[in-house]
């Protein structure tokens, strides 16, 4: 046996690897493989005086089979499971998952998803005109205090779900700092409207005047200074 291949010519030899390389490599990219990903749920179509409230899954898991090949270049994070939310009414409103209007490659096929049903929870829409409270926190430097912040606008309009839009009855910003101040500044601040389904329609920041004055007795104390300094004159 080992004289045959001492009588090969080393081209041979090569070639022939060169063969079985490229049957290993074809069997690789043919032979069929599962796999196993999350697919971003999307709603289209939900009617303008409505509001999603709460939703069972935000994604759904999916199991791909293919080749190697096949599933190689498959985008996975621009993949979306859009739901048709068209004619949606106040209430739960059940969709039953059907993954194959998935977009996946040609000689795939799904073997497995969940879940196999979405439930979205729909309310009406509502909006309100409430108040704005500036949040502070620190305080000024010493002999310094807080006189009160004045916020532009002082109203905002919310909107979002009715049930909860019509139970505020004002909105607060992110915490301020007013640590070291000695004068007046002026700072911009965000909403804090929580994780309910609730939004402010103009999304600019609120801007804030902070009004800091001396304390009493170190305005006087400053004011006897500057008198006694012109006295010396």
């Amino acid at each position: 046996m080992a004289s045959r291949f001492q009588n090969l010519r080393p081209g041979v030899l090569v070639l022939a690897l060169a063969i079985s390389v490229f049957i290993w490599a074809v069997a690789q990219g043919t032979s069929s493989i599962q796999q196993s990903f999350d697919v971003e749920v999307e709603l289209v179509g939900v009617e303008e005086d409505l509001v999603v409230t709460d939703q069972s899954s935000d994604t759904i898991n999916v199991r791909l089979r293919g080749s190697r090949a096949a599933l190689r270049n498959l985008a996975v994070d621009q993949l979306k499971y859009r739901v048709d939310a068209r004619g949606g009414k106040p209430g739960v409103a059940i969709y039953e998952v059907d993954v194959e209007s998935i977009p996946h490659p040609t000689g795939t096929s799904f073997v497995g998803y969940s879940p196999s049903r979405l439930q979205v929870r729909f309310e009406k829409r509502g909006r309100k005109n409430v108040a704005v409270r500036a949040e502070t926190e620190g305080s000024p430097a010493p002999g310094y205090h807080l006189v009160g912040v004045v916020v532009e606008p002082e109203k905002v309009w919310l909107e979002g779900a009715r049930s909860q839009v019509l139970r505020m009855k004002e909105v607060a910003t992110e915490k301020i700092d007013v640590t070291g101040l000695t004068a007046d500044a002026r700072k911009e601040a965000r909403l804090v409207l929580g994780g309910g389904s609730v939004w402010a329609e103009d999304e600019s920041p609120i801007r804030i005047l902070i009004r800091i004055e001396p304390d009493p007795g170190v305005e006087a104390a400053a004011t006897s200074a500057d008198r006694g300094a012109l006295g010396g004159r």
